[in-house]
């Protein structure tokens, strides 16, 4: 297979390789693609629970039902969701 990337592109690639991120070009294509797979191989059942999640709240915005939000509780909810998550997978 032979691959063309546009200049710019082709430039990170060979920063990446110079920096020692990666051993080869061929390395940095081959992450690349990896991440691009399990982006886009989104399981059907998690994304329809993940359209659910964001109709519920597309309704709660419509009704008015909005929140505000600063980083810090961002971050205490993500803590909160992971530790959750974490408390979960143990028997």
């Amino acid at each position: 297979m032979t691959i063309s990337l546009n200049p710019e592109l082709e430039r990170f690639v060979r920063e990446q390789v110079a920096a020692g991120q990666f051993a080869s070009a061929d390395e940095v294509i081959n992450s690349a693609v990896a991440a691009l797979r399990g982006r886009v191989a989104l399981p059907t059942d998690e994304l329809a629970e993940l359209r659910a999640l964001i109709g519920i709240g597309v309704a709660e915005a419509d009704r008015g039902e909005l929140q505000d939000w600063d980083a810090e509780d961002l971050r205490a909810e993500g803590k909160r969701l992971l530790a959750s998550a974490a408390n979960k997978k143990v028997p």
